[in-house]
């Protein structure tokens, strides 16, 4: 396996594959790069070098007992991307990983990122409070953190269903993927999923976001049931460089169930 080992002593695990121009996949909670198989694949195929790492506490990286919070996994990219000499690199995150990017391009990224693109975003913040009121009630953070921590085999089995948006009318389970999520879940750190939450929840992207001077593409299906839509034109509008595409009916996880409407917007994004 290809790992480096970053300042704390934790291994991350990454795929390299091909040459060309970089594009780096920055994965969601509680997955892995495995969730990127269909993008990885096809960018490969149009000649790019991909490469995409399973975070900390996620798949086949170590399960560090700290450090899982937004801060300390954009580090850990920060010293992927140096070890591996990444220039000119697009960067491209879904979920949890749309923060991971726009907090690493921000905060160390300005000589190595060309373009970005947030899929599903938690971008600018999810949680809400007095200064954000449209955002999700910390009641809803609390019921993952307690599914997650206390009945994780369960409630891993039964989050794809909302997640892929198979409870809307006319919808079917498709079992594969399915259980592909539920694998990549229970290959991680329950510790480190538990502290997740809060990482995607509650860190603040308005001053990362504001930042960037890079073209940013912002992905966000409108019938999202896990980070709602509303995410999606807040941090367009704090881009000086953001380009929005939305999407009727698309769910949280449509860079698989939607990989071919996905991945030609973002080829030609980067184009």
């Amino acid at each position: 396996m290809s790992t480096i080992t970053v300042k704390d002593g934790t291994e991350i695990y990454y795929k390299d594959w091909g040459t060309g121009q970089p594009i780096v996949f920055h994965h969601g909670w509680p997955l892995s790069s495995d969730d990127w198989d269909a993008q990885m694949m096809f960018f490969l195929k149009q000649g790019y070098r991909v490469i995409a790492h399973d975070r900390r506490g996620h798949g086949r990286s170590g399960q560090s007992a700290e450090g899982n919070n937004m801060e300390t996994y954009a580090a850990d990219v920060a010293e992927l991307t140096t070890a591996l000499d990444l220039k000119n690199a697009i960067h491209i995150g879904h979920s949890t990983g749309g923060g991971e990017v726009i907090r690493y391009a921000a905060k160390y990224g300005k000589e190595r990122v060309a373009k970005a693109v947030i899929i599903s975003a938690v971008t600018p913040i999810m949680i809400q409070s007095e200064t954000n009121p449209e955002g999700v009630p910390l009641s809803v953070f609390d019921e993952i953190r307690e599914g997650t921590g206390f009945n994780r085999a369960q409630y891993f089995y039964d989050f794809p269903i909302p997640f892929y948006g198979w409870n809307r009318e006319g919808k079917t389970v498709q079992e594969g993927i399915k259980h592909n999520w539920w694998r990549q879940g229970m290959m991680g750190s329950v510790l480190a999923h538990y502290e997740g939450i809060k990482a995607f929840s509650e860190s603040d992207f308005t001053e990362d976001l504001k930042s960037l001077e890079i073209p940013v593409l912002v992905l966000h299906g409108e019938d999202d049931q896990i980070v709602p839509f509303n995410q999606a034109p807040r941090a367009a509008k704090l881009l000086k460089n953001g380009q929005l595409i939305s999407y009727p009916g698309f769910p949280h996880g449509m860079p698989t169930t939607e990989a071919d409407t996905i991945n030609k917007d973002i080829l030609k994004f980067i184009k």
